[in-house]
């Protein structure tokens, strides 16, 4: 059985050299991933604005009505 981690302790993951999986570049992290150089580009070519969408949800009526609720007594 794994250990429950019940919360992040930096001190037990110190930095390591790792290599920017986006653009090459070595630095050290606690883990592997895109350096920060690449995090802030990726954030400003994703990152949008919200939208408040004035549309009613209508469900999609493609069920068959069930034989026993339909049955006349």
């Amino acid at each position: 059985m794994r250990p429950v981690m019940d919360s992040y302790h930096p001190d037990q993951y110190p930095p390591i050299e790792v290599v920017c999986p986006r653009c090459g570049e070595v630095g050290t992290a606690r883990f592997a991933g895109p350096c920060t150089t690449c995090i802030a580009n990726l954030r400003d070519q994703i990152r949008g604005e919200a939208v408040v969408v004035d549309i009613e949800y209508v469900p999609k009526v493609n069920v068959t009505a069930n034989a026993v609720a339909q049955k006349d007594d």
